[in-house]
């Protein structure tokens, strides 16, 4: 049971995305208070473009890949209809069967360009992991995988300004469940929803006509989940994604876009047994465990819903934690005639959050049917397994390809 639960640990951690030794020696393990939530693979992005320009996409140009950063982006997307699929092979420093496919699609439909239906499915397997019993002996070889699958409706409600809503159904499975030595743990399920803002206008500076977006995402809304039938259950990774971009020309065909995204986590922080310390007659530090109980028992009791307005204000540092809490990405793309970009970014998380800190660089090229993107990670945070990641991006356009079916059809 114990090299079981072992394996598990193990297996979950290594999909975590806050992985880094604590820094700053004692001060720094008493700092280091990051976010905790289920199903964390639902915060991994997905498609190369976004994660070539540090992992960000709230208020970027439309793509087909709109679906993760920010939904309302399809109601302005150049094309009626497209479809994508990506692949990274996760934390590949460490293991080679840990990886991420995701799939999206969407439609613009009604005739008047103003809606558009869209869906994904994200599918994150943490490879084969071998069980053992106490003496050491093969058992069993589990696959835990986390999947959702979602579908979304955007629409412009003016001229300049779109909304979108997504609902998703989450499935993690860790792989035990009918086990009987790990009966207790079993697949966890759960329902989410979106909500995001996007808005576009084209301001004239000097003489160029220019693009400036700003745009907002509140995802994963929804149920907690937990993997004993209720006893102990975890918040899902909500959070709350605002960005900006900024797209000028700087010669013909040649245009550059800056970009920034800032994210916090709406979940409330888990009460820690350090925080709930005195000390007694004789001077020494004692823990008081009988309060430290009830503030796991009132956290493991908080609502999904409490927990958001919770977020803002439970930092045990106060404001100056809940700012730490705030993580950001920069971003640059530069594009020739809409067919060659290059990209470059950089993502950061305060190191007592996580300490997630990498620089991202990508590549692209589209045609009038498809298109093809591959980013890459450099950790600049010590011992970073997320170092030398790899996203592949592959995209098709349903106009360019019926054009393409067409000019042969006449031939």
């Amino acid at each position: 049971m114990k090299d079981m639960l072992k394996v598990f640990l193990l297996c979950t951690l290594s999909c975590m995305l806050a992985l880094p030794a604590y820094a700053d020696g004692d001060e720094g393990k008493n700092m280091f208070n990051p976010i905790t939530t289920g199903v964390t693979t639902l915060s991994i992005a997905p498609d190369a473009r976004g994660g070539g320009m540090g992992d960000l996409g709230a208020a970027t140009d439309p793509d087909v890949n709109s679906q993760y950063w920010n939904p309302a982006k399809y109601a302005f997307a150049f094309s009626s209809a497209g479809v994508a699929f990506s692949y990274t092979p996760w934390l590949r420093k460490l293991v080679n069967d840990i990886n991420l496919i995701y799939a999206a699609g969407y439609w613009k439909f009604g005739g008047n360009d103003l809606q558009a239906l869209s869906a994904s499915l994200r599918y994150f397997s943490l490879g084969s992991v071998p069980l053992y019993d106490s003496n050491n002996n093969l058992q069993n070889t589990v696959n835990p995988y986390e999947m959702a699958i979602d579908v979304g409706y955007s629409r412009k409600l003016a001229a300049s300004f779109s909304m979108g809503v997504v609902f998703r159904f989450i499935y993690s499975d860790m792989g035990f469940g009918g086990l009987s030595s790990a009966e207790d743990m079993s697949g966890a399920a759960a329902f989410a929803a979106d909500i995001s803002g996007y808005q576009t206008v084209y301001p004239i500076i000097g003489r160029n006509e220019c693009q400036f977006s700003w745009g907002f995402n509140i995802s994963n809304i929804g149920s907690k989940v937990s993997y004993d039938g209720g006893t102990n259950s975890a918040f899902l990774p909500t959070n709350l994604r605002l960005g900006f971009s900024f797209l000028f020309p700087i010669y013909d065909y040649n245009t550059i876009a800056i970009n920034f995204d800032a994210n916090k986590l709406l979940v409330p922080a888990a009460p820690r047994q350090s925080d709930y310390t005195y000390i007694d007659e004789e001077g020494n530090t004692q823990y008081d465990m009988e309060k430290y109980e009830q503030a796991k028992e009132n956290f493991n009791n908080t609502g999904s819903i409490s927990g958001i307005f919770k977020s803002f204000h439970d930092a045990p540092g106060g404001f100056k934690e809940e700012m730490q809490e705030i993580y950001f990405s920069a971003g640059l793309e530069y594009s020739y005639n809409r067919r060659f970009f290059l990209r470059a970014g950089y993502y950061y998380e305060n190191k007592y959050k996580g300490n997630r800190q990498y620089a991202t660089f990508g590549t692209g090229f589209s045609l009038n049917v498809f298109s093809l993107d591959v980013a890459y990670v450099l950790a600049t945070a010590q011992s970073s397994p997320l170092d030398q990641t790899l996203r592949f991006s592959l995209a098709f356009d349903m106009d360019g390809i019926k054009s393409l079916i067409n000019r042969r059809r006449r031939r």
